[in-house]
């Protein structure tokens, strides 16, 4: 076998392997699990408040119909809801951090003590 064959089933035997995850892993990953459900939140409900926030501009600017005051009104409500995106997500941050923090300095611990 030439070299380059030698790599090509080096490299499809590393994919079967099973590797073993070490503490470095578990700590990725718990910090991973803590910012996920506050990160989609933030997007997801960004995303609809931006959504109502330029409907109500739409309404108002007579782009999508003549209701320039339910257009305010509508804007209105999209410019508190984009408001209030960024502080619930560092208030359900917050909340997970504490809700995980005695695992991941527990593990952050046995690692820096080795």
């Amino acid at each position: 076998m030439n070299e380059l064959e030698l790599k090509t089933v080096q490299k499809i035997r590393n994919k079967y392997e099973e590797v073993e995850k070490s503490k470095l892993d578990e700590l990725k990953a718990l910090d991973k699990q803590v910012k996920k459900a506050p990160t989609v939140f933030g997007y997801v409900f960004g995303s609809i408040s931006s959504l109502v926030l330029g409907t109500g501009m739409c309404l108002a600017m007579k782009v999508i119909g003549d209701m320039m005051a339910l257009g305010i009104v509508v804007g209105v409500v999209g410019i508190g809801l984009c408001s209030i995106t960024y502080p619930i997500y560092k208030k359900m941050l917050q909340k997970r951090r504490k809700k995980y923090s005695k695992q991941i300095i527990e593990l952050s611990d046995s690692l820096i003590n080795k």
